[in-house]
């Protein structure tokens, strides 16, 4: 079988890598009641960076790299308006990536990292705002690429996403059983649709919070850093 040969062998490498991803971060949490109870919450937090840091950093720098490879499906990139439009919704995508319900210093494994059954703040909107957040950000650069190799990328991260809809549910229900199934029912995966159909409250209170602070000056140190990382990650040959 001949290949296009706008088909570059980097598709199937970062379709490979994402799921190299996917099986090592599902994998892992999968494995966290049996290796919390045997090496303890906060050494199976550092094993769990240890392992995803190092491959997310090596996803990103690929993806940088190869984001124009493949077919030119379009250019939206000189349309007036796109580029902030394109800011604006990577800058929303990351308050549902890294949601302010979750305790960062849980995450660096200060504190003693814990499962937590959240029904404030973001969840509120949706029960996954990670995969809702990753949605966001792959429309939006989709919009601003325009690539096949961008639309792989988009595959392999829904793919990835959407099983953890699942999984992360049903490690829930393994843990919590009916106080989980009750949250499943105020609660809902589509955006909003739990606030619309009476559910939810929204309380804009619960969102004044100092991680989304954090989240908020992330974004804006990332727009001032983004031409830099361009840089370093082109002088990386992957």
């Amino acid at each position: 079988m001949i290949l296009p040969p706008w088909l570059t062998p980097s598709h199937f490498v970062m379709f490979g890598l994402l799921f190299a991803f996917a099986i090592a971060h599902s994998g892992g949490a999968a494995l966290r009641p049996w290796a919390e109870k045997h090496i303890g919450a906060r050494l199976y937090r550092v094993c769990f960076a240890l392992v995803s840091i190092p491959m997310a950093t090596i996803l990103i720098i690929y993806f940088f790299n190869h984001r124009y490879d493949g077919l030119q499906l379009w250019q939206a990139q000189g349309v007036p308006g796109v580029k902030e439009f394109v800011w604006l919704s990577s800058a929303i995508s990351f308050l549902f990536l890294y949601p302010a319900t979750f305790n960062l210093l849980e995450i660096a494994a200060i504190q003693k990292p814990q499962v937590h059954l959240y029904e404030t703040g973001i969840i509120r909107i949706t029960r996954h705002p990670q995969m809702v957040g990753q949605l966001i950000w792959c429309i939006a650069h989709t919009l601003w690429l325009g690539t096949t190799f961008m639309l792989v990328t988009d595959l392999g991260l829904m793919l990835h996403h959407l099983f953890g809809v699942w999984h992360g549910d049903r490690r829930l229900q393994w843990r919590y059983g009916q106080a989980f199934t009750e949250v499943k029912q105020r609660t809902s995966i589509i955006p909003f649709l739990a606030v619309l159909d009476g559910r939810q409250t929204l309380k804009w209170q619960e969102f004044l919070r100092p991680a989304y602070i954090g989240v908020i000056l992330f974004v804006g140190l990332l727009w001032w850093a983004h031409p830099l990382l361009m840089t370093a990650t082109s002088k990386v040959e992957w």
